[in-house]
């Protein structure tokens, strides 16, 4: 008769049950995907260009999208990604440099990020609305 195998009780590898989520891991996370969601927006800049170079029609068609309350939404949330990837990106250069690589610092510097770029998209859309006459 043939043996039968008994189940061998072999070690789990780690996996996001295990692991207490961190601030550093949210944003290293984030980061890549905001990366991925920046190739949208940077078609949304090709759009803007090719309807600038095709003539008023084209633009008319562009800004009536980008005008509305969606295409605001939309742009805001461009702003904030390309931020938050620039002060993402700057966290992860200041590691390179060994520069606040102790855990505390690490998280400091990923709050810092964090506040950053949200500062800074309410900085440029509230000088965007105050040009235009909104605020």
């Amino acid at each position: 008769m043939a043996e039968q195998r008994q189940a061998v009780e072999r070690p789990l590898s780690p996996h996001l049950q295990i692991y207490r989520v961190t601030i550093t891991m949210a944003m290293s996370i984030l980061h890549r995907i905001v990366g991925v969601a920046l190739y949208g927006g940077t078609a949304l800049v090709a759009w803007w260009l090719i309807a600038t170079a095709s003539g008023p029609d084209a633009y008319a068609v562009f800004q009536s999208v980008a005008g509305s309350w969606f295409g605001q939404l939309v742009l805001i949330g461009f702003t904030w990604a390309l931020l938050h990837h620039l002060f993402g990106g700057i966290r992860y250069l200041l590691w390179d440099e060994i520069v606040a690589t102790s855990p505390k610092a690490a998280d400091t510097i990923s709050w810092i990020a964090i506040v950053a770029a949200l500062a800074g998209t309410v900085l440029v859309w509230a000088v965007i609305f105050s040009m235009r006459g909104v605020i």
